[in-house]
Order: structure tokens, then C-alpha cells, then sequence
């Protein structure tokens, strides 16, 4: 026993002396220390709760050919009996590569003895992951059949490209922000890495916590969806009925200066619309007309005119020092004298520059400290990357007193909106604080951050100017928008059910160098007011960027006007009750599609409808069916759903449920008419394909 011992001692002391290094070494291909965990990104909400962009798992799929050793006679046996079978389920799970296809590219691999061969070139989601998983030899440990992968906290968008720009996006392959409030708010969202040890017991790694990762937290946005929704579909169906190259639309909300909507629209090369720009908070173009309140505000606000003034336009066309200026109605022979209040409802080019030159012209510095008085040439200081501040030039004077910037037609020009730069979030801004009874709001993205469910971090309101102005220069000039809109040039943007003030704006693009004459002219075409005139909730502006003629500001005030409607129409808090009329059929036609929403109408009119269902859907899933309707009776009849991968039959369905029930399936949708589904372009039952289209007939 003694002599036993004392080898086991030497042995110990051999081993940890001369073998040391050696040991160490074959230690450290055992064990890799701090390996990084990354945490789960925070999502991020409108300001309802509604996810906006969230995070969830993807997955990219690799074959080892080689587990269990080179001469794994089982594994390559069950290989070749089985292979037909997998490239037929991968067929079906990837349609658009066959399985003869798949066949050779996993063959490929295999000859080549990979140990990291891509089942699937790209990423897939979860549901696709469980699919393949579930394939013969994959489902399979990855040390037996060698189907291994890798996983990523992918970032999706439940509302798709809505807001895209504001929102922002990620860089897939390295999980970074690009730009909007995903880079902006980086810092929150991200959260911390986490560390563990992975150390090799046999032929596995065992992970062993040093720090958990702490998972980013949530900021919820002042973004109303609806209202996203509403202002995004209203301003590209104008851009496509005008032809427009940009459009942006922007909805804040009055008294807390949250933004419920940002629209950046841009026309690409296939014609259509997407987000490629935040246009409203970076682009500095000349704001055209929409600046001219600000200069009549000044003037008002320093006392050197009232309401009463009156201005000579002449006959539209008017020499300012050596250049000619020309109102929109030169060729009608303009609008001779005008009062003050005119020359913005009508938006006089010459009454607004001859009023600022008479008084401001040998003192322009007075002007522009006056517009910084007012808040126009306020840095909002927005936490939007690309975020440009307005700039407006100060007169300056060199040693001797003379101009090093300035010139005599630079105040005129100024005046009505050129040789100014302003982005689309300054001016409305601005009027906000009209609106806002002379109290500036800083426009505001997020309002608070959340970590699991409580709130750890609020953004309040913040208030840049508490006052813009006097309290009669105020009221004279909401007034005077109001009239705008009524019997000026803003009547398109009115509504004959709520009152709104606003101003129309429309200016010339100067093409750098070229200036203005280069060719086809560019045109800004802007609106931005607010509504109801009188109880303000919400302010927008519309601006619309097209080429050539014709080129009118009615154009952005049919959107505002389209925008300003939908918003009060959700607002409105009826009675179901008075849905119903003596003199109508008691029971209403009934579409087919969701029976769980008819029934619920149906049962809140009072109407008892005939059902050969008793399902409940306590998964938030819709029971399809048909609907047969008579003057006296009605029937919900469920039909089973058909599978996933076949177009179901949408016959006398609405719009809505149609296009759920074929979008959620991959199928594209294009609707011609209104009413209910009377045709559809792909049969029932058509086993879909990638990239099938199907476009929809609907007939009342």
C-alpha cells in the first residue's frame, strides 16, 4: 500500500511539473471561456400596446455529414434509404425548388464530406424550422444524424412596411441598427450580453453561466396605427392620381405634440411606392406659401400693421428691385388692393413681400430675430438620425456696414417662402403651436420605455416656447387660417362637418446649379393646418413633391381633407341602435367569411341568427363559413377550413376577409370593384405556389 501510494505521488508530481504545458494545452481545446450570449432585443409599441417591430427566432439549417465518424455505416445506410423521402418533404416545405434539386445539392455536399453544408440557403422562421426538423434523419441528435443549425433573433414587423422609415430597421446578418427609432433608442433595445463557459464532457459541450444577458427593454411610441394606416393610403393614392416623385404626411397630436403618424413616400423604379427616406424630418426644400403666416405673424406681432392694412398688388405682376414678382393670377390681372387677411387667403406673393419690405427692408436683421421670436427657426432637437434643423440666414454686415450675405431682393423672396430651407416637421411644428393657443410642443416619437410590463422611464411633453406670440396676433392669425379655409384658397381641405384652418402652399424646386430653369420645373405642393378649428386636436401637413404642370396645392389639401375625415369618423361614439330604420329590412345582408364578426353584430342588433356551429374561439383564430340570407332569416353555416397550402374559396366574402384568408396563406391579392367577392382568378383548391397572384372580382 506504501508503495503504491508513493507512485501516485510521483505520477502527481511528474504530471503537474514536466507534463504541465501539455495538459494545459489539451485543457484549453476543452473549455472556451467568455463566450458571448446575446440578449432578446426589446420591441417596440404604438401607442396602444400594438407591436411595431419585435424579435423573433430564425433559423439557418446546416447538414453534418460526417457525425458519428467517418465509417458510420448505420448513419450512410439510413442516409440512402431515406434520402428521397427528405427531399420530398423539403419540396413540399420549400415549393419553389424541386426535390430532384434538393436531391443533387445535398448529394453535392455529402461527396464533398461537409460538416457545415446549408440545408436552405437563407434564413427560415420557427413554424418552417419545426417542419424540417420533423423529416426523417433530421429528427435525428445532431451527433447521430448531423442536422445541426444556427439561431438569430430575427426583427420582424407585424404591420409590414407602415412607418418603416420612423421605425426603423435592422442589418440582418449583423443584428445592428440602420436608422430610426431601432438606431435612436439603440441603447435601450439592445440590452446586455451575457457570458458562459462551454466546456467539453465527451462529445458535448456543457454551458456553464458566468453572467445572464439582461434582454432589452420596450419603448412604446406615441404611433397611432390607425391613423398611420389612414394618412399612408391617402397620400399614395394622390400620388399615383398625380404623378407625384414624394410625399410625406405627418398627424400631431395638438396638446402634447405626439406624433400619430409619418408618412415618407417615394416613387422607385417599378412605379410604386415605398419608405426609402425620413423626408419629413430631413428634407430642406423653400416651404413655398406655408411660410408666409410666419411673416405676417412677425409683422403683426411688432405692431407695424393690423388686420385693417391694405396693399396694391396690382395686376399680379410687380417689380421688386429689378426682379418681377408674380401672384398665381397674373394672367387673370391679379388682385388689385387687398386687406392683410387677404393676402394669406389668397396667398398673394406680392401683398406678403410688399408688407415685410415696407417695414423689415432696411432692417432685415428685425425680421429674422422676429421668426426666431415666433419659433420657425427653432432646433427641435429630434432623436431621429438624419434630422436636419431649418435654415434661415441672419443678415450679417462686414467692418463697413455693408451686406456680406444679403441682398435687396432676399427679404421679399424670404418672405414668401424662398431662399429659406425648412423641413416638413419644422412647419408643422410651428402651426401646432398656433393650434396649441401659442404653446410650442417638441415633437415627440417615444413616450415611455417598459421592462416587463411596468414602465421604468417616461418621456413627458416638453415645451419649447410657452408663448409664439401675443394673445391678439394669435387669435388674429387663427382666424385668418380659418378663413383660408373657408373662402380662400384651402376650401378642398375643409369638411362640411368640423371646422378647419390651414394654410396652402406651392413652390418652385431649384435644381442645385440648374436653379429653376432647367428643363421640366419641379413643384412642392403643401397643406398644413389643423382641426377642429375650434377645439384643435390634431395638426398635419401634406407635402407632395411631382414634375411639370399642372402643379396646385389643392392636391395635399385633398389629402389633409381625406386624412382630417378618417380621423374624426373613428372618433365618433354612435349608437347601435340607431342603426335600425322602420322602414328597412329588419335583417340585413349578411357577407360570407368570419361568422364569429357577423355573430357579434348580429347578436348586439338583436338579431338571432340560425348556427350549426357551437365553437369558441379562444385563440383569437376566426370560424370561417357562408352566410345565407333571407328577408326573414338568417344562417351561419361553418364550413371546415382547407389546408394551408391550398387557395380556399372566398366567393361572397368581403374585401377584408378575402384578402386575410388568402394573404396569411402567401397568396398576393389584387381587388378590382366593391361589395362581395363574385370571382376569383385562382380556383378553389389550387395548391399554391410562390409568388402565386390571385386577383379578386367584387360586385354589390
Amino acid at each position: 500500500m506504501l508503495a503504491v501510494g508513493l507512485v501516485v505521488i510521483i505520477k502527481v508530481a511528474y504530471i503537474a511539473t514536466v507534463k504541465r504545458d501539455y495538459w494545459m494545452d489539451v485543457a484549453s481545446r476543452l473549455v472556451r471561456d467568455s463566450v458571448d450570449v446575446k440578449p432578446i432585443r426589446g420591441n417596440i409599441l404604438s401607442c396602444d400596446g400594438r407591436l411595431m417591430a419585435s424579435s423573433l427566432p430564425e433559423f439557418r439549417m446546416f447538414m453534418d455529414f460526417k457525425a458519428g465518424g467517418d465509417d458510420n455505416e448505420t448513419r450512410d445506410s439510413l442516409w440512402e434509404a431515406k434520402v428521397d423521402s427528405i427531399c420530398m418533404g423539403l419540396h413540399d416545405i420549400f415549393p419553389t425548388k424541386t426535390a430532384a434539386e434538393f436531391k443533387r445539392h445535398l448529394e453535392e455536399g455529402r461527396a464533398k464530406g461537409s460538416r457545415h453544408w446549408p440545408v436552405w440557403r437563407g434564413r427560415v422562421s420557427y413554424n418552417t424550422f419545426s417542419e424540417v426538423k420533423q423529416l426523417p434523419v433530421f429528427n435525428l441528435s445532431a451527433n447521430k444524424g448531423g442536422f445541426h443549425y444556427e439561431k438569430f433573433n430575427a426583427r420582424q414587423r407585424p404591420f409590414g412596411s407602415l412607418a418603416k422609415r420612423t421605425i426603423g430597421d435592422l442589418f440582418g446578418a449583423k443584428d445592428t441598427a440602420q436608422f430610426g427609432l431601432e438606431l435612436s433608442y439603440d441603447s435601450i433595445l439592445r440590452g446586455k450580453m451575457g457570458k458562459i463557459s462551454r466546456q467539453k464532457v465527451r462529445s458535448k459541450f456543457l454551458d456553464i453561466t458566468i453572467q445572464d444577458p439582461v434582454n432589452g427593454a420596450d419603448i412604446v411610441t406615441t404611433i397611432d396605427v390607425n391613423i398611420q394606416d389612414l394618412a399612408e393610403r391617402a397620400l399614395i393614392d394622390e400620388l399615383k392620381l398625380v404623378n407625384g416623385n414624394v410625399g410625406v404626411a405627418v398627424v400631431m397630436e395638438v396638446k402634447t405634440g405626439d406624433i400619430k403618424a409619418i408618412v415618407n413616400m417615394t416613387k422607385c423604379a417599378d412605379g410604386e411606392y415605398y419608405e426609402i427616406k425620413n423626408s419629413a424630418v430631413s428634407d430642406l426644400l423653400e416651404p413655398g406659401s406655408v411660410f408666409k403666416t410666419a411673416s405676417l405673424m412677425v409683422a403683426l406681432d411688432d405692431g407695424v400693421v393690423d388686420t385693417t392694412y391694405t396693399v396694391d398688388t396690382g395686376s399680379g405682376i410687380w417689380d421688386m428691385y429689378g426682379a418681377k414678382m408674380r401672384d398665381h393670377n397674373w394672367h387673370r390681372g391679379g388682385y388689385q388692393v387687398l386687406t392683410l387677411p387677404q393676402t394669406l387667403e389668397y396667398s398673394s406673393n406680392i401683398g406678403v413681400s410688399r408688407i415685410i419690405d415696407k417695414y423689415y427692408g432696411k432692417n432685415p436683421e428685425k425680421f429674422v430675430q422676429g421668426l426666431n421670436r415666433i419659433g420657425i427657426r427653432e432646433d427641435l432637437k429630434l432623436p431621429i438620425v438624419g434630422y436636419a434643423p431649418p435654415r434661415i440666414r441672419m443678415p450679417k454686415k462686414n467692418s463697413r456696414g455693408q451686406y456680406v450675405n444679403w441682398s435687396k431682393t432676399a427679404l421679399p423672396w424670404m418672405s414668401i417662402g424662398y431662399e429659406t430651407q425648412v423641413p416638413p416637421i419644422s412647419t408643422l411644428t410651428f402651426y401646432n403651436a398656433i393650434a396649441n393657443n401659442g404653446t410650442m410642443m417638441r415633437p415627440r416619437f417615444v413616450k415611455a420605455v417598459e421592462k416587463d410590463g411596468q414602465v421604468i422611464q417616461e418621456f413627458p411633453p416638453q415645451v419649447i416656447k410657452q408663448r409664439i406670440c401675443k394673445e391678439k396676433t394669435l387669435r388674429e392669425i387663427q382666424t385668418i387660417l380659418e378663413h383660408v379655409v373657408s373662402q380662400g384658397l384651402g376650401k378642398k381641405a375643409g369638411s362640411p362637418s368640423f371646422k378647419v384652418a390651414g394654410k396652402t402652399g406651392t413652390a418652385q424646386i431649384s435644381k442645385g446649379l440648374s436653379g429653376y430653369k432647367s428643363g421640366t420645373m419641379n413643384y412642392l405642393l403643401s397643406f398644413v393646418g389643423f382641426f377642429p378649428a375650434d377645439a384643435p386636436r390634431y395638426s398635419c401637413i401634406v407635402c407632395i413633391q411631382k414634375p411639370g404642370l399642372p402643379a396646385s396645392s389643392g392636391f395635399s389639401a385633398l389629402v389633409f381633407h381625406n386624412i382630417a375625415e378618417g380621423i374624426m369618423a373613428q372618433s365618433l361614439k354612435l349608437d347601435v341602435a340607431d342603426a335600425r330604420d322602420s322602414l328597412s329590412i329588419f335583417i340585413p345582408e349578411v357577407k360570407s367569411g368570419d361568422l364569429v364578426a357577423a355573430d357579434y353584430v348580429l347578436k348586439y342588433l338583436g338579431i338571432d341568427a340560425y348556427k350549426n356551429w357551437s365553437l369558441s374561439p379562444t385563440d383569437g383564430h376566426p370560424i370561417w363559413g357562408k352566410a345565407e340570407w333571407s328577408p326573414k332569416k338568417m344562417t351561419l353555416e361553418h364550413k371546415p377550413a382547407c389546408a394551408d397550402n391550398e387557395v380556399p374559396d372566398v366567393t361572397g366574402m368581403g374585401a377584408r376577409d378575402a384578402v386575410y384568408a388568402l394573404e396569411r396563406r402567401g397568396v398576393k391579392v389584387k381587388i378590382y370593384g366593391r361589395g362581395k367577392v363574385t370571382h376569383q382568378s385562382l380556383p378553389p383548391g389550387h395548391r399554391i405556389r410562390k409568388g402565386d397572384r390571385c386577383t379578386l372580382k367584387l360586385e354589390i
